[in-house]
């Protein structure tokens, strides 16, 4: 059986691509030196790949900062104010990634968002009516001809047509129907192009195909590939799915003329039935998505055996056994992970290993009885050992919680009267997300400290110096409620991971967020308690050093559950509320040490959101609101809740938000040009609520009179007595140089609006 890889990860064993990307920004690295870097790492991927033994080995899968808006380039989707800087094309494509405020001019960012349900991001495509759409790049062929000049064969992978275009902004007069017939011809050339150059396969991803998808929709997908399947030449096309299942197209698609059709076995929950129902074309390729690209678990081979036996008896058709999305979501490799103990090791693969595991099932796949083999058994074998995974007390707890436990009283109207009492906040208080920067001496001091360098009491000395410094500078540029820094902090989920029981953790085990930002997500291993208080000592030490409240700053059980590898022997509801009651003893803790606001960060609530509108709430909303609610609902009413949200599409969903009954919500709107107030207002949001006045992942320092624009658009939609002025997100990824003014100015705008209320 041949096996293919969906995508693999750019960012290199060590996060190469990172560190050259940054020296490259910070004009420590000459473009030439940083495309150097590149072709190493591309090269490095395809040979370990081929290597591996990996028959169909992805091409254009690499990019400087996200493949959706190395996508956009290609077809000359760059809108017009990034243009007329006159930037070269290496830094008009970064400034459309990150913005630009330089010489040449001052622009934002192209809006974020996360890229269906994970934690990566990609930059939001723009279509004006200024931008002509044409085939104007050579990435993808380029990248093909030097995997070809070094003796590898791949197959170039491309974003789709289709769902390139229902991810893209409509900025002018035109709208998708208009755009169309330009961008199938655009892709088309592509198609001949890659055929010329001599690709034998060509691989286009819809992910777009696994949401709820109408007649319209499937006939504009149709009007799309009428043209690109017919420029394929001796090329084969491969339609690549992922995330899902295809049920609303799954027959329009076998019907159309595709060599190859890429179906996901992992979360497509009705793929198999599809298969059972409908067949299988014998004329196509079937590319099995067995292996999951999304979790770090060993594969279970029994399972895969078993499917790929289903199958075969059900149709003729050849199958290739494929990863079930991008490894991009993974780890790179375990073999830097010395420290894991071998028990829990044996358990997980990362993208190098799954490499080893498709060329593995391969080979057990071509024998007639694969179940049988050495290979298989100790698999077997695996499956059934998980020491140390199992708490009863935990168990037991979660079981015990009465009916009704998740209900916060008095009403939040009730609360808000009583806290605005207490707390006595001007209008329109000012307040941060949480972080600030962690900076080259912050990140030595850890790491001397993690090493033995130093003793634990001179690196608590050395965070109190932090602490203090940043509490000082707060109040010198006068904000409301402040925050203690997370100095501390190595990571949002990662922090809390390390202080519960119920998870394990990796060293070098980095995935791409966006852009030059990773995250090293925990895994949870098993049952979740907290067994001693994780933050209270630092938020009353910050408290300490002035009058105004301090929030103390935790992450939810839902973010922590989405941005964890979750563990897969019980179901994902389960842990979530064993994480729910570990944090509500640290609100409590907090509340009990006189924290009066305490945030409580949902960063991800939207991202593990099912693709599906019909699948919201029995399969996710139902457990991931009351897992929330249940953190704060032990509250005191004078007890202040905050959360936060970031970089998703939070319009549809906004009645489940305020469902959560927290008292005042901040949300990412910067980057959207606020378009989350239409909602908030049609949906007659209750929460107070802080939409970000500028975007904290762009270096740009925004202007006090850029921010009071903002704020006063948000008037248009929010009450004056509901508005909170803060940052789109935290502050730790930024310097301290472009914090402090910016922060300054939002301050400067919040004071302005007040003295002319």
């Amino acid at each position: 059986m041949k096996t293919s890889v969906v995508g693999f990860p750019r960012i290199g064993r060590l996060r190469e691509l990172k560190f050259a990307c940054e020296k490259y920004f910070r004009s420590e690295l000459p473009a030439a030196q940083l495309d150097q870097t590149a072709r190493e790492l591309r090269l490095a991927h395809w040979t370990m790949q081929r290597d591996a033994g990996i028959d169909m080995i992805p091409s254009n899968d690499f990019s400087f900062y996200d493949t959706t808006l190395d996508t956009a380039v290609l077809f000359g989707l760059v809108p017009q104010r990034y243009r007329v800087l006159g930037l070269s094309a290496l830094d008009t494509y970064f400034a459309m990634a990150r913005g630009y405020q330089g010489e040449a001019g001052d622009v934002h960012a192209l809006p974020m968002k996360k890229w269906f349900n994970t934690n990566y991001h990609y930059n939001v495509p723009e279509i004006d009516d200024v931008a002509e759409i044409a085939l104007v790049g050579t990435k993808p062929i380029d990248e093909y001809l030097e995997a070809k000049a070094a003796g590898i064969e791949t197959k170039p992978a491309i974003l789709g047509p289709f769902t390139l275009l229902n991810l893209a902004n409509y900025t002018g007069s035109r709208q998708l129907a208009d755009v169309v017939e330009p961008l199938a011809s655009a892709y088309a050339d592509l198609i001949t192009r890659l055929s010329d150059a001599g690709a034998g396969w060509i691989q286009l991803d819809e992910p777009w195909l696994v949401r709820d998808l109408d007649k319209r929709d499937i006939a504009l997908f149709r009007r799309l590939y009428a043209p690109i399947l017919d420029a394929r030449g001796n090329s084969r096309v491969l339609l690549q799915t992922y995330f899902g299942d295809i049920r609303d197209c799954y027959r329009d698609v076998c019907a159309l003329a595709f060599d190859g059709i890429g179906l996901d076995f992992i979360e497509g929950v009705q793929t198999a039935e599809l298969v059972a129902n409908y067949g299988f074309p014998q004329d196509k390729v079937m590319f099995a998505g067995l292996v999951n690209g999304k979790n770090i678990w060993r594969n279970h081979y029994a399972h895969t055996i078993g499917t790929i036996a289903a199958l075969r008896g059900g149709t003729r058709a050849p199958i290739v056994l494929s990863t079930s999305c991008s490894l991009l979501h993974v780890p790179y490799t375990l073999e830097h992970e010395t420290q894991l103990n071998d028990s829990y090791r044996c358990h997980f693969a990362f993208a190098e290993e799954k490499l080893a595991e498709l060329a593995e099932l391969a080979e057990l796949l071509d024998r007639d009885d694969p179940s049988s083999t050495p290979a298989a058994k100790a698999n077997a074998a695996l499956m059934g050992a998980r020491p140390d995974s199992v708490d009863e007390a935990v168990r037991a707890r979660v079981v015990a919680v009465p009916a009704g436990a998740q209900t916060r009283l008095p009403a939040r109207p009730v609360r808000e009267v009583i806290q605005k009492k207490e707390l006595g906040l001007p209008l329109f208080p000012t307040t941060t997300i949480g972080s600030f920067p962690q900076t080259q001496e912050i990140r030595s001091m850890r790491a001397r400290r993690r090493h033995g360098e130093i003793s634990q009491q001179r690196y608590e000395e050395f965070l109190r110096d932090q602490i203090a410094e940043v509490v000082r500078r707060q109040d010198e540029v006068g904000l409301d409620v402040l925050v203690h820094g997370e100095f501390e902090r190595n990571d949002m989920v990662e922090y809390f991971g390390e202080r519960l029981d119920g998870f394990v953790f990796t060293r070098f085990a980095w995935v791409q967020s966006y852009g030059t930002r990773c995250v090293k997500p925990p895994i949870i291993w098993g049952d979740v308690s907290r067994p001693k208080p994780m933050t209270v000592s630092w938020s009353s030490y910050a408290q300490s050093l002035t009058d105004k409240p301090m929030k103390g700053m935790l992450t939810g059980p839902v973010t922590i559950l989405n941005w964890s590898f979750p563990r897969e022997d019980i179901p994902v509801r389960d842990t979530t509320r064993q994480i729910a009651l570990a944090i509500r003893d640290e609100v409590l803790d907090l509340e009990a040490a006189g924290i009066r606001v305490i945030q409580v960060d949902e960063a991800a609530l939207r991202e593990k959101l099912p693709l599906r509108r019909s699948d919201w709430q029995r399969e996710y909303l139902d457990w991931a609101i009351p897992a929330f609610n249940l953190v704060h609902s032990g509250c005191r009413p004078e007890t202040q809740i905050h959360t936060h949200m970031c970089y998703s599409e939070f319009a549809d969903i906004i009645p489940a938000i305020d469902a959560m009954d927290a008292d005042v919500i901040s949300f990412e709107a910067s980057r959207s040009e606020l378009e989350i107030l239409d909602s908030l207002a049609h949906n007659r949001f209750e929460t107070e609520v802080g939409p970000g006045v500028y975007d904290i992942h762009s270096p740009r320092i925004p202007s006090e009179r850029e921010i009071g624009e903002a704020l006063a658009r948000m008037l248009d939609k929010v009450a004056p007595d509901k508005l909170w002025v803060n940052p789109d997100c935290g502050l730790k990824t930024r310097s301290n140089a472009e914090v402090w003014p910016s922060l300054r100015n939002m301050v400067a705008a919040a004071l302005k609006l007040r003295a002319q209320r």
